[in-house]
Parts: structure tokens; C-alpha cells; sequence
């Protein structure tokens, strides 16, 4: 449920959903699906994995897929939105992605991700966040704890971020 819910968040704060979005860490593509379904057209995705970025090409809503390796930063800049969809968490990326994401972004920029419940048991998650908001860096738009996987009871928060 967690691609849908991003995707819809970040609709709400994009005013022009035809200019380029990145879906880092773009997977089997499903973050991308749901972004086109919410009506974002020019969808670029990276992943480290090329198996994965094979399940997102299937998908057909890519404008652009690229290979990354770990901590290479991003193959392209400019990107006035940004989605890090499962990213961020227990067994997957450190909050350094945050960071990465969020310093990339231009002024006025957004970036929407999720942190399912098992990446809100680590207290440095949510402090990667503070560490933009607390400074003023950054601005929380919205913050959602809701459905991510219904069928184990797992959830997520949403959240939406804007670069000051």
C-alpha cells in the first residue's frame, strides 16, 4: 500500500506533475506504477540492482533507468521532486540516503518516503529528519502512518519533505 499512499502525498505538493520525478531506489518499478497512476508523466528510476531494474523496465512508465552503485550519488541532477519509496530502513539503505536525496534537491524541492514500522524502531531514521527540520533546512508537509503491508500487519509512515 505504501507506493499508492507516497505517491498521492506527494501529488498534493507537486504543482507540475509533467516535470521530471526521481524514483530512487526504483526496485521492480512498483514506486514508479504507482507515481504514473497518480498522474506524474516524466518518471526516471535508479536502483542498484540490474535484475530489479529489469521488473521496472516490464513496467513501460520509465522514462529513463540507470544502474547505480552504493554511495555514488545520482546520475542525474536537477530533479525538483524526488520519491525514496521502502528505501531507507532495515535491510535496505542507511539515513545517509536521506541526506544524499535531500542535499541534491533545489530550493523548494520535495521528496516523499516511507519508513515501515521495522525502520521506525531505529530512533536515527526520525533523526535523520530532525537533522533537516530542526535547523530549518527543511519542512515536514506531511507525515502519515498508515497500510503497508495489510496481510502482516506491518505499516508505514509517509512523509513529505520540502527543501527551504
Amino acid at each position: 500500500a505504501t507506493p499508492g499512499r507516497c505517491a498521492d502525498a506527494l501529488k498534493k505538493y507537486v504543482s507540475d506533475v509533467s516535470a521530471p520525478i526521481l524514483d530512487f531506489g526504483c526496485g521492480t518499478g512498483l514506486s514508479g506504477l504507482a507515481l504514473k497512476l497518480a498522474g506524474f508523466q516524466a518518471i526516471d528510476g535508479v536502483d542498484l540492482s540490474a535484475e530489479m531494474l529489469e521488473g521496472a523496465r516490464a513496467k513501460g512508465v520509465y522514462r529513463h533507468l540507470d544502474q547505480i552503485e552504493a554511495d555514488s550519488g545520482l546520475p542525474r541532477n536537477g530533479y525538483a521532486a524526488m520519491a525514496a519509496i521502502g528505501v531507507i530502513g532495515a535491510g535496505a539503505a542507511p539515513i545517509d540516503v536521506l541526506h544524499t536525496l535531500m542535499r541534491a534537491l533545489p530550493k523548494g524541492g520535495k521528496l516523499v518516503f516511507s519508513f515501515n514500522d521495522h525502520a521506525l524502531e531505529d530512533p536515527a531514521n526520525e533523526g535523520g529528519i530532525a537533522a533537516w527540520t530542526d535547523c530549518g533546512a527543511a519542512r515536514l508537509l506531511f507525515k502519515e502512518h498508515g497500510d503497508h503491508l495489510p496481510g502482516i500487519d506491518l505499516n508505514s509512515t509517509v512523509y513529505v519533505l520540502e527543501k527551504a
